[in-house]
């Protein structure tokens, strides 16, 4: 049942179109988001979720989540590590060169024309005042993401993803452990589990 849901799932893709237009595409949608996205990498990979997953059907939603790990646990900026994921997968390494490129483009631009200007805008009360307000809509797009994804996890039903998910959360929220020892620790723990699973299996059969 479980076998047949999948393909189902996978049927839903669509076929990715020439690479030309693909990469373009690829650079085109990570310039946007890249340029118009504030508050850090999960906001970016919240919206490269709706692009590729829920608008163009490129990726799956496992897929996305995937690379979302994968992107958190990598050295280096989260939106990048997902530009890199994103791109190769879709059209290799010249579709990973448009992504990055795309991501890397508006910050790069932007934080050259802010410094030339730092301190006109630092002791700017109104670009405060902006900054503040985007705060409160970059928390509402964080919590958008996170209970987006907590709820894969759920549905899952898989009883070590949701002990991981929610010991994870108790750790870092109430106890404020240091992000790097979670990832670590729920790395050893899915290893485990697919070594238990994997010596599981032939006794179950």
């Amino acid at each position: 049942m479980e076998q047949k849901d999948q393909g189902t799932q996978k049927a839903d893709l669509r076929p990715v179109p020439g690479k030309a237009r693909t990469c373009w595409t690829l650079f085109c949608t990570m310039l946007y988001i890249s340029a118009f996205t504030f508050g850090g990498g999960f906001v970016i990979v919240t919206f490269m979720k709706q692009k590729f997953v829920d608008k163009l059907h490129w990726l799956e939603e496992q897929e996305m989540l995937d690379m979302t790990a994968l992107a958190q646990s990598a050295p280096g900026p989260i939106a990048v590590n997902a530009a890199i994921q994103v791109g190769w997968k879709v059209a290799g390494f010249a579709g990973m060169l448009c992504s990055v490129l795309g991501t890397v483009l508006p910050p790069m631009i932007i934080l050259s024309v802010v410094s030339l200007f730092y301190q006109q805008f630092a002791s700017n009360r109104y670009v405060s005042l902006v900054l503040k307000g985007m705060q409160a809509g970059v928390a509402a797009v964080i919590l958008d993401v996170s209970v987006g994804l907590g709820l894969k996890v759920c549905h899952s039903r898989d009883w070590i993803h949701i002990l991981v998910m929610v010991l994870a959360f108790v750790l870092t929220f109430f106890l404020k452990v240091n992000v790097i020892w979670l990832i670590l620790g729920a790395a050893v723990v899915g290893i485990l589990a697919v070594l238990l699973r994997g010596k599981g299996g032939p006794a179950a059969s």
